[in-house]
């Protein structure tokens, strides 16, 4: 960052009074720029036994199979954020069950948070950033096809214990 967002004049790095960590701060008019982890929110959708996943249409992971999940919107809970998204990827309508799975990256600046959820009624289909999308039996996850960490701990976690709430890995680390 360079400039402020609040006035336009030249920001510099320093620790603002009363914090420990190294901020961009705009000298000019005072603000100071907080540079946060962005949420991801999903669903791991249970229709029947099996599990809809997504085939992604967009980068990272082109062509890889993930569950609906993408950033959290301001203004949205957690769990408001994963059913949008579930909606999104999938146009599926799903009911929350519990929070599955909390998931650390802190080398991108990430956390990604998976709900375990109903299919409402059963329909799905392809949103703008799925190739395809389609319920699978436990058995037939394309494990060598997953998109991210925390999708295939998610499922994991899932396939260990079906109604076990909520698991933490406290952080991935770079492969």
């Amino acid at each position: 960052m360079q400039f402020c967002s609040a006035c336009g004049k030249p920001v510099a790095l320093k620790i603002p009074p009363g914090d420990s960590l190294m901020r961009h701060v705009c000298e000019s008019c005072g603000t100071i720029h907080y540079q946060n982890p962005r949420l991801v929110v999903g669903c791991l959708p249970i229709w029947k036994g099996e599990i809809l996943i997504c085939k992604r249409a967009i980068e990272p992971a082109y062509g890889k199979w993930t569950l609906p999940a993408g950033f959290m919107e301001n203004g949205e809970d957690l769990a408001a954020g994963a059913i949008r998204e579930t909606r999104e990827e999938a146009n599926a309508a799903v009911r929350i069950r519990h929070l599955q799975s909390v998931f650390s990256i802190p080398h991108i600046h990430q956390v990604h948070v998976f709900f375990l959820a109903d299919l409402i009624d059963g329909t799905f289909g392809s949103g703008p950033e799925s190739l395809e999308v389609k319920l699978v039996k436990p058995a037939d996850i394309p494990w060598s096809e997953i998109a991210f960490g925390s999708v295939r701990f998610a499922l994991e976690r899932y396939l260990g214990d079906p109604d076990s709430t909520c698991a933490h890995i406290d952080s991935f680390k770079r492969p």
